[in-house]
């Protein structure tokens, strides 16, 4: 039987949608699934993680040293339960890219990068090639199997009728000095989170200054979308780095997404290939991003955006 452990996202206070697409995944894999939630005072997380339809348990690491939720402090704990089960799953975000590699050098296991499907319980398919390629992986025999899942390529599991029960584990953070947390910055807003965002709207190097990167800002509020960037926005400064989008950066499947002055190099439609409906705004009849999207219009972004903002705005 193949038992699952996913290693849940969250903020110390809500549940990551991550943890809910990463199940989506290990039910292709099994039944048997546990949610880890790793954390200090993680009561609530925990009660959101056993909502989730599909999990059989959910395991809680609570304590003071996992408040900040270091990969370092994490990982020592994930690795001293892994060979209890046949997979272990992390969502490829920055918290899972980072944690799951240390489990699996602790484990002295190879872990496998981008799960975006399941052929077998052995056997997944990742994108390679900025997503132009699908390569099939045969993890072997070796178990556990340690794995981060691309969380744009499964839908989110919703809660279901039963709770499954939460129970605590027997291991205690390890005492480390190679590494301190020091800090953390995140945004402030009332905008939804990017990556896990059901619209979003992103802004080119067409936009011109961070000023005029407003623009941005504004059709986001007016669509309670989030905001997202090009690479070559943020190159240029116009956005911050936690903005950009595409395969260097977020990895995004929202519902709606709007491209405002981004042509639509290979490397950013890697990261938005997974989103229901693509609008792109820009000037270049010839930009390469309207061979991908759903709804296309050729004009000056400072001419349409402006309209379009005041049109939602407007009273029904």
């Amino acid at each position: 039987m193949n038992r699952i452990l996913i290693i849940a996202e969250h903020d110390g206070r809500e549940l990551n949608a991550a943890t809910a697409r990463c199940l989506r995944c290990a039910l292709d894999i099994g039944s048997d699934i546990t949610i880890a939630v790793l954390g200090s005072n993680v009561d609530a997380v925990a009660t959101a993680a056993a909502r989730l339809a599909g999990a059989s348990r959910v395991l809680t690491f609570d304590a003071p040293g996992n408040a900040h939720r270091v990969a370092a402090v994490l990982a020592p704990q994930i690795a001293a339960i892994a060979a209890q089960y046949t997979h272990v799953l992390a969502p490829s975000t920055t918290f899972g890219k980072d944690l799951l590699p240390r489990v699996a050098a602790l484990c002295d296991k190879p872990a496998i990068s981008d799960v975006m499907a399941v052929e077998s319980p052995s056997r997944f398919q990742r994108p390679i090639y900025a997503g132009n390629a699908i390569l099939t992986v045969e993890a072997g025999e070796e178990r556990p199997i340690l794995a981060t899942v691309r969380t744009a390529s499964f839908e989110a599991v919703l809660p279901g009728s039963n709770t499954a029960p939460v129970e605590a584990a027997n291991v205690q953070p390890p005492a480390i000095t190679h590494t301190r947390f020091v800090s953390v910055s995140t945004p402030v807003g009332d905008r939804p989170d990017l990556q896990s965002a059901k619209r979003v709207v992103s802004g080119g190097r067409a936009l011109g200054s961070a000023e005029k990167f407003q623009l941005i800002h504004q059709l986001a509020d007016a669509l309670g979308a989030a905001v997202g960037a090009s690479r070559a926005a943020v190159d240029a400064g116009y956005a911050p780095n936690d903005l950009q989008v595409g395969q260097t950066g977020k990895i995004i499947a929202p519902e709606l997404y709007v491209a405002l002055g981004i042509s639509g190099a290979i490397q950013h439609m890697t990261g938005i290939k997974d989103a229901r409906t693509i609008v792109a705004i820009n000037k270049d009849a010839d930009a390469a991003i309207f061979e991908a999207a759903d709804y296309g219009l050729v004009g000056d972004i400072f001419e349409v955006v402006p309209a379009l903002i005041q049109a939602l705005k407007a009273p029904r």
